[in-house]
């Protein structure tokens, strides 16, 4: 009788050779996808590039023994750019998930590209409800902030302020609908009436125009259903127009530290906003924020936190699942908790929207703040299932992995 002996050494090579084929191509490969050049640079950008590549360094660089790579593109916050790069990343770049999606109406493109070749997205910076509703699939995820959470928080404090009549400067394509619909919806709940609403384009720079409709409305509030420096140049001229001297009062619908950092303390002092990250929250968040900061010159906004964020939770979920197979790494994402930098005790719903708490803050004045990028008071904190769509309430018509 002949007997086979394996060594250990042996064992950990069969080990290895098996988890090996449960990883697709021998890597796995993430794309960051998002606006570089434009609008929405600051906010994601090369700085959610590099909150991908901490992600990955903070795993060793592999995963289940195999290398972890980042690829990026600009895909210039056009969809059909944007699709262009995902189809030749998910058809012939090895691509295993694609990430960021900054721009709604890219990331909605993406999304359903995705779902139809069985891969993972995780948007991060596109912020339309229609990502977890009807345009969701199996295998999508909205990680960082989305329209619901941002009109929770901020359209609820304005009107207890006792802002309770709105006129709305819209962007003109999916996100900006979707923020104005969402904040309607939690203005009149709580009372208040909208007296209207004008779309621009994205990426413009005179808003002179569209601020003279807003005037002219009466409204109590104007708000910003922007982002970036679109949101930045209406509050700049807002102020050279005297709106708010007039008694206007601007709520700035999608905030990010970026933005106040690029306005200045004197200028966006006072502003209410609502964020899903502060680098100064706790020792957690400032270490992080303190090392993307060493990397990049600035603190994260939620955007690259939430990529980072959204790396490292794939990551875990394929190490887990022992495959980069997207049904079995959705089903995984989807039983786990998510604690790290970003989010703390977060779960995932069935239709892939991340469950993170939601903050309510408040921009400090010049003499509050105890130093550069020091600029948020922290009002209140919203739980998750407080502050995003029920999974029933968003329509997804396919909630399981």
């Amino acid at each position: 009788m002949k007997f086979l002996y394996i060594t250990a050494a042996t064992a950990a090579l069969l080990a290895g050779a098996a988890s090996a084929q449960e990883i697709s191509d021998g890597k796995i490969k993430i794309g960051i996808l998002n606006d570089q050049s434009g609008a929405y640079s600051a906010l994601g950008g090369l700085g959610s590039v590099e909150a991908a590549k901490m992600a990955v360094e903070e795993v060793g660089g592999t995963i289940l023994g195999m290398p972890v790579e980042i690829v990026s593109a600009d895909h210039q916050n056009k969809a059909d750019v944007g699709s262009s790069i995902a189809r030749e990343w998910l058809d012939a770049g090895q691509v295993d998930a694609i990430m960021d999606l900054t721009t709604s109406s890219v990331a909605l493109a993406v999304q359903t590209l995705a779902g139809e070749r069985n891969k993972v997205t995780m948007v991060t910076g596109g912020g339309t409800t229609e990502l977890t509703g009807k345009a969701c699939t199996p295998y999508s995820f909205h990680w960082a902030y989305d329209t619901h959470a941002l009109a929770v928080g901020t359209g609820s404090a304005v009107v207890a302020e006792g802002g309770d009549s709105w006129f709305f400067l819209t962007a003109d394509y999916a996100f900006g609908y979707s923020l104005e619909e969402n904040t309607t919806k939690t203005v009149e709940a709580a009372g208040g009436k909208i007296l209207g609403s004008v779309r621009h384009p994205l990426n413009n720079t005179d808003f002179s125009a569209f601020l003279l409709q807003a005037q002219a409305s009466g409204s109590k509030v104007v708000g910003l259903a922007s982002a970036g420096t679109d949101t930045q140049n209406a509050i700049k001229q807002a102020a050279e127009f005297g709106l708010t001297q007039a008694g206007q009062n601007l709520a700035g619908l999608l905030l990010m530290i970026s933005d106040v950092h690029g306005l200045g303390l004197q200028a966006a002092q006072g502003l209410y906003l609502t964020e899903t990250f502060y680098w100064d929250r706790d020792d957690q968040s400032r270490d992080f924020g303190n090392r993307y900061k060493e990397r990049t010159g600035a603190m994260p906004t939620m955007v690259q936190a939430g990529t980072y964020s959204a790396v490292l939770s794939y990551l875990k979920a394929i190490e887990a699942a022992n495959s980069d197979d997207a049904a079995a790494v959705s089903k995984q994402l989807k039983s786990m908790t998510i604690n790290d930098a970003f989010a703390r005790n977060a779960t995932v719903a069935p239709n892939g929207r991340l469950m993170n708490d939601v903050f309510l803050m408040q921009v400090k004045t010049p003499e509050e703040s105890k130093g550069e990028w020091d600029y948020y008071n922290v009002r209140a904190t919203i739980p998750g299932a407080e502050a995003y769509m029920k999974p029933a309430e968003a329509g997804c018509p396919l909630v399981t992995g």
